[in-house]
């Protein structure tokens, strides 16, 4: 781990590079990209054709000088009740999916958010200065309590439900970010809101500070399918559902797939067409096998003709298997291997915390926190 005395040298090139009025990112050589997954279960497919497999396209093509930062966000599950045992499982068991998946920890760093308390340090002096109308405007809370408590639409959420931490969990996401001066993040559609506020207030202090310290992280745009549930497909697939049916998880089985591809809602519309308005399921069903075999999807749908239902989730079933069964294998590796996976754990914490120290020497500085 870096010494307290590189820390600040470190900042203090941070700091000299913003008195010349440079931005902080010309401090980086390259592009850093920071993206973070909650622990709340085994990854299912939505979480691996939209987030996971991306960011392992992002380590096979990042330049040299980029770095990486993978986080698994244990705070952020915090603010819906978790079982302990469960979340403590779940922490472990997505770092060995990372690690499944092929996200290699000598190129990409891997860590536990909550082993880096620079996060909650940044998030409370964001907090203070985020105005309460900018929360206000952010909805995902109303989302995930939908989702907790399976409600059909966010109409039907109690407020009193809202706990601070789930009202003010953007503040700790702008946190995670800005704490390695990330220049770039990885998100989907419905994170839009939320990187917003992140480049909000970065802004925000660097007008008070008198200092571009952070860079205004910007949404790095890749291939993201939306996968929804196999019973409603006019939902998103969900490891909250109480249906699981609904979902294919990264450690289903070859047989396990197969069952929850057959009983996947469709229509009765004679034929194979996407048509994600008139036909979510069958949509659904064409999206994945796109998103598997990575062709384009009106391509994949034009090979069904004169075909029907079953031939197409015959085909869905065995090309989910093709796709999972290598991470699922090593896996089952690695999820035993407690200490390679501790080791790699804190190896990640290391890094992670040498690179947001820098980053907090120079903001206490700034405040007037410094010692």
């Amino acid at each position: 781990m870096l010494s307290r005395s590189r820390h600040v040298l470190l900042a203090k090139e941070l700091l000299r590079s913003t008195r010349r009025g440079l931005s902080a990112s010309s401090v980086a050589p390259g592009r850093v990209i920071f993206s973070g997954i909650q622990p709340t279960g085994v990854p299912h497919l939505g979480n691996y054709l939209g987030a996971l497999s991306n960011w392992v396209r992002l380590q096979k093509t990042a330049a040299p000088e980029d770095e990486l930062f993978f986080s698994i966000v244990g705070w952020h599950a915090l603010t819906l009740p978790q079982d302990p045992d469960t979340l403590a499982a779940s922490r472990k068991d997505l770092l060995a999916t990372l690690l499944a998946i092929g996200l290699d920890p000598k190129r990409s760093i891997l860590f536990h958010q909550d082993h880096n308390p620079v996060h909650t340090e940044l998030a409370w002096i964001l907090s203070c200065l985020t105005p309460i109308g900018k929360l206000r405007r952010m909805t995902t809370w109303k989302t995930r309590l939908a989702a907790s408590r399976n409600a059909n639409d966010e109409s039907e959420v109690d407020e009193s439900l809202l706990n601070a931490g789930l009202f003010t969990y953007p503040v700790l996401q702008a946190a995670d970010i800005l704490a390695y001066r990330a220049t770039h993040v990885p998100v989907g559609e419905d994170q839009t809101q939320h990187l917003e506020l992140c480049r909000d207030l970065a802004d925000i202090f660097n007008r008070t500070s008198g200092r571009p310290i952070f860079p205004l992280p910007s949404q790095l745009n890749t291939i993201s399918r939306r996968i929804l549930s196999l019973r409603d497909p006019t939902s998103k697939m969900s490891k909250s559902s109480p249906d699981l049916q609904s979902r294919i998880l990264l450690t289903d089985t070859a047989a396990q797939i197969k069952s929850k591809i057959r009983s996947a809602v469709t229509d009765s519309t004679p034929g194979i067409t996407y048509d994600p308005l008139a036909r979510p399921g069958t949509s659904n069903l064409l999206t994945i096998l796109s998103a598997c075999t990575d062709e384009d999807v009106h391509a994949v749908a034009g090979r069904y003709e004169g075909k029907g239902h079953g031939h197409l989730k015959a085909d869905v079933a065995e090309a989910v298997e093709d796709l999972l069964k290598g991470p699922r294998t090593e896996f089952e590796r690695i999820r035993h291997e407690k200490t390679f996976l501790e080791a790699v754990a804190k190896a990640g914490a290391e890094r992670a915390r040498e690179r947001s120290e820098a980053t907090m020497v120079c903001v206490r500085e700034l405040l007037g926190l410094d010692s």
